[in-house]
């Protein structure tokens, strides 16, 4: 099993559930040789994502699920790749032309959940399972992969609390959640409501179409013009793109001393804010498991082989129930652990965080 997998997963499910070997359905020998990776032939996986305004599609989980497949088919996989570039219907027909191609089994990362489900039924019926990556699609998914989406939003909420402290009853905060498209953002919302509800005002609340930061920024400058910059106590923002451009506002509204504002991803720009002090904190989101578990998922769905050693919990879509998924946690990231989450883990070195830019921020707080 692979280990970064079982490290993140050992501190949220028992590590005996990750552990377990693929096992074979009890297929016939006959199926078994007519099977990809059964007489030599490489396995195809088809894997689409869903946007490349979010730095961690191409720079994180494309290289490392390709990395993954290559290792559980011991070099006899092959990932085609498509970007949807935010569009649904271009993805609607990534998915016809990687059935078209014949594919093995798709790993797809919906840029549309409702708008995906008829492709994945194609996929189905022309026999190729579906594995929903980091967004729980519809349709016939055979299985998910993902972060535990509203402890995301709980730990959002969480923080922005403890940077907010008795100035929680000030003045207001303002929501600036995720795309409507998007069923993580309506759970990420969903966590951040169960712990901020009754313990802050919030003054004013968008779904911010596409996740884009130019919107978020819109929204702001709308937020702050309706409550007015000074009863504006914090910001729950869904992500670190989002964030930059609430931030943005914040700085041409004329405020220095900058309100608390969350985020999520660990982008590189977000990591920064946060050393410097103008982002209070990101949800740190440890792609290398989530990938693993998709790959490994693939790679015995395409052999026709069990996945249920590699599941943690069972999940259910307004199409399918009873998903059989693995879950991964998020963690708070904040000045005071960059080093230990990103740095450690080897996402960013030192000295791409500590340009001259944020040299001395950095070593205020010991990142050297």
């Amino acid at each position: 099993m692979n280990t970064y997998l079982g490290r993140v997963a050992a501190a949220a499910v028992a590590a005996s559930a990750i552990a377990v070997s693929l096992t074979a359905c009890g297929s016939t020998d006959e199926d078994a040789d007519a099977r990809p990776g059964a007489s030599g032939d490489a396995i195809k996986v088809g894997l689409l994502l869903p946007e490349d305004q979010t730095a961690r599609y191409e720079k994180f989980d494309k290289p490392l699920i390709e990395k993954e497949v290559g290792k559980f088919t011991r070099g006899k996989g092959k990932v085609v790749y498509a970007n949807a570039k935010q569009d649904a219907a271009a993805q609607n027909s990534q998915v016809e032309a990687m059935i078209a191609d014949k594919v093995h089994v798709l790993i797809i990362d919906a840029v549309d959940a409702k708008a995906i489900a008829g492709s994945v039924k194609k996929a189905k019926d022309a026999g190729i399972p579906v594995i929903a990556y980091d967004r729980l699609a519809e349709g016939p998914i055979d299985a998910y992969t993902s972060f535990d989406n509203e402890d995301v939003g709980k730990v959002q909420g969480k923080a922005l609390l403890d940077a907010l402290g008795d100035k929680a009853k000030d003045g207001h905060i303002v929501m600036m959640n995720g795309s409507v498209t998007d069923p993580n953002a309506k759970q990420f919302k969903s966590g951040a409501h169960s712990v901020l509800d009754g313990k802050v005002s919030v003054g004013k609340e968008y779904d911010t179409v596409d996740w884009k930061p130019e919107n978020a920024n819109t929204n702001m400058a709308a937020a702050l013009s309706a409550l007015g910059k000074g009863k504006i106590v914090g910001v729950y923002s869904a992500n670190d793109g989002m964030a930059g451009g609430i931030i943005t506002a914040l700085k041409a509204a004329g405020i220095s001393n900058l309100p608390p504002v969350t985020g999520q991803d660990a982008e590189l720009a977000g990591v920064q804010r946060i050393v410097a002090g103008e982002q209070y904190m990101s949800v740190y989101k440890r792609y290398a498991p989530e990938a693993a578990a998709a790959a490994e998922m693939a790679v015995a769905l395409a052999k026709g082989e069990k996945i249920d050693g590699i599941i943690n919990q069972i999940v259910n879509s307004p199409t399918t129930k009873g998903v059989p998924s693995v879950l991964v946690p998020g963690v708070a990231l904040t000045r005071s652990n960059v080093k230990s989450t990103v740095v450690d883990d080897g996402v960013y070195t030192v000295d791409e965080i500590c340009t001259d830019k944020f040299r001395a921020a950095c070593d205020e707080i010991g990142l050297k």
